[in-house]
């Protein structure tokens, strides 16, 4: 597949990640992050009507209610209070006055989180093919509530209708009201798969949404999975600045005296002399990464901000290697990898995505169209 906009540094294909990702070369990248579309959260506007008039309103057709069709167009009704005949399910994805089929292929969708896992462990599988063997893939995800119709839990304001409908779905599988736990399942399917999990990283938000819930506590954070291809990947250590002073310890120095004055329970009684913090770049970076949201004004959906993947892209990409984002949305990847002297490979199936993309890298003057 040809890329929608390519330059010496970046390429950007317009498409469904799957099929793109098929027409990849097989170990051509050296890094993955990305941060797929969360179940039930939205609809990012992919859909595309097929066949049919080509001058029908089909919104304008799929906004009447199911009683205002005809009714020798219609099937069997299935919804509560429906009138024999009618069936509104079969005109979300059929219109009714010139019999267009409505044709989606994004991610989030689906009518439930197994369908999503399964999907997302697919286009996985094809990412691991593309990764080098030192590669390495990160993967940011949140989760979802099962939808109780109470006021106390998040509903997006978008979608009156339960989480976009899904809420007889859920009702059958997780209990009311509860965390479905998708990234925990997520990262599970994806060990079962062959993936090594390295990490699991909490990105804790200090300035998180507030919420009006009551009967729970407010959700701050978000998962940020580390996987390796292989049991050896490329991966250059990052480092946390010391903060707190050794104080505990009578300063950076531990001497040898025959005393052992800080753990007794070891039944050592001499140390060697050595630096407690002989890195002076800092000790190795823990897994709780506190950062703040940043959106990004264009955008009406949610984008990670630009510091969360930073690190992962300085830990796992080389400089002047190639980075993958198969949901690249507003850019925030390649943008960032960009200004780290990487290369950046993006798929993302919404073309206004694309142009904003480019708008927020600064790169379209030195893009060319194919």
């Amino acid at each position: 597949m040809r890329p929608y906009y390519s330059c010496s540094d970046i390429k950007i294909f317009n498409g469904d990640c799957l099929d793109v990702l098929r027409g990849m070369d097989a170990e051509s990248i050296d890094m993955c992050i990305t941060s797929p579309p969360y179940w039930g959260l939205r609809d990012y506007g992919t859909a595309k009507w097929e066949g049919g008039d080509i001058n029908c309103n089909h919104i304008a057709a799929k906004e009447k209610s199911r009683y205002d069709y005809d009714l020798s167009k219609a099937q069997t009704g299935t919804h509560s209070g429906a009138k024999t005949g009618t069936d509104q399910a079969k005109w979300k994805k059929k219109c009714p006055s010139c019999g267009a089929i409505k044709k989606d292929s994004q991610l989030g969708l689906e009518p439930t989180f197994h369908e999503y896992i399964d999907k997302l462990v697919a286009i996985f599988d094809e990412v691991k093919r593309v990764l080098k063997d030192t590669g390495t893939c990160w993967v940011n995800l949140g989760d979802t509530y099962s939808g109780s119709g109470d006021k106390g839990d998040y509903k997006d304001p978008k979608y009156k209708e339960d989480r976009n409908g899904q809420r007889q779905s859920l009702s059958k599988l997780v209990m009311p009201k509860s965390l479905i736990g998708i990234p925990e399942r997520f990262a599970i399917a994806m060990t079962d798969t062959g993936w090594i999990r390295r990490n699991t990283i909490i990105w804790h938000k200090p300035n998180c949404m507030p919420s009006s819930v009551k009967d729970r506590f407010t959700v701050d954070f978000e998962y940020l999975y580390f996987f390796s291809k292989s049991k050896k990947y490329y991966f250059e250590q990052q480092f946390d600045e010391y903060t707190a002073p050794m104080n505990r310890w009578g300063g950076d120095n531990l001497k040898a005296d025959n005393n052992s004055t800080w753990d007794k329970g070891t039944g050592q009684v001499s140390y060697r002399d050595r630096n407690m913090r002989p890195n002076e770049q800092g000790r190795n970076k823990r897994c709780v990464w506190e950062i703040n949201t940043k959106p990004y004004k264009k955008a009406h959906f949610a984008v990670y901000p630009e510091s969360l993947i930073e690190t992962p892209i300085k830990a796992g990409c080389p400089k002047d290697s190639t980075v993958l984002d198969p949901f690249m949305g507003s850019g925030t990847t390649l943008k960032v990898a960009s200004e780290l002297g990487r290369k950046g490979i993006g798929i993302e199936l919404n073309t206004e995505y694309i142009k904003m993309a480019l708008k927020r890298i600064n790169v379209s003057q030195k893009l060319l169209k194919i």
